[in-house]
């Protein structure tokens, strides 16, 4: 089928560190796993347009939804300061990305998994650990993948095979917190009823989540779009260039949609 799908680059996306689930087959051709199913998507020549290996009743029903198509992104980005150089940049290098709407518990394993690390060395832990305890599936290729493995797989793991996963010290964390939510000691649930600010202090009672992780979660799962997650890149543009302090006032609704641009723009840059 063919979706037109505005504001959206499937390869900057795949680069923005929100999903470690997408791949580029062959150029312009990515495959996508969310939760258990399996997607092929690419440009289908014209702006805007997509083509997409879903039925449309799928793509209506959960695709439409994962890509956030209810937003506006033209509109967004038209809020950015004219004065504000450095994040008119950013946004022009990073225009087609757009915040996915992904699973609360694959971003809670997958936001551990991501502290103090890589992307393509997360890319391999979550690989691993989904080829370890997740659910075998087949594609409309007849290939195997693997669905993400959910709390009670992964709270009856040992921790020595999850270390095997290349997890080191999370390894702990992901066993720990898996624990809690099997045994429900922690309900995922409530969260999605919850305002941003309740949701980051709630998801800091698991183990191994500390406030950028939260805040991730908070983006990228419960698509809380004022969430603004601060690692060492985003810390280093805000002493750069917002000494005043970062004008979320201006960009309320819409700060977690910049923090991704100038995520994407400052890894870029250091790529290049």
């Amino acid at each position: 089928m063919q979706i037109q799908i505005p504001d959206m680059d499937l390869q900057q996306i795949a680069a923005s560190g929100q999903c470690f689930r997408m791949e580029e087959r062959e150029p312009g051709l990515f495959s996508v796993i969310a939760g258990s199913r399996y997607l092929e998507i690419r440009p289908a020549g014209q702006a805007a347009l997509f083509e997409c290996s879903c039925e449309p009743e799928e793509f209506e029903i959960v695709w439409r939804h994962y890509f956030d198509l209810e937003t506006d992104y033209g509109k967004i980005k038209e809020k950015v300061s004219k004065r504000d150089r450095y994040l008119q940049q950013a946004v022009e290098l990073g225009w087609g990305i757009r915040i996915l709407r992904q699973d609360l518990w694959e971003m809670i394993i997958t936001f551990i998994i991501s502290q103090q690390n890589n992307i393509p060395r997360i890319k391999r832990c979550i690989r691993l650990l989904c080829e370890r305890y997740g659910e075998k599936m087949t594609n409309f290729r007849q290939e195997t993948y693997y669905a993400f493995p959910g709390p009670e797989a992964l709270a009856l793991a040992e921790l020595e095979e999850l270390r095997g996963c290349n997890l080191g010290y999370r390894a702990r964390y992901i066993q720990e917190t898996a624990r809690m939510v099997a045994e429900g000691r922690f309900s995922l649930g409530p969260l999605y009823r919850m305002k941003h600010e309740e949701a980051r202090e709630e998801l800091l009672k698991l183990r191994g989540v500390g406030v950028k992780v939260a805040e991730c979660v908070c983006l990228f799962a419960l698509h809380h779009i004022d969430a603004f997650p601060v690692d060492t890149h985003i810390a280093q543009v805000l002493e750069q260039h917002y000494p005043k302090g970062f004008p979320f006032r201006r960009y309320r609704g819409a700060a977690g949609v910049m923090q991704q641009y100038i995520f994407f723009y400052e890894v870029s840059r250091k790529i290049r």
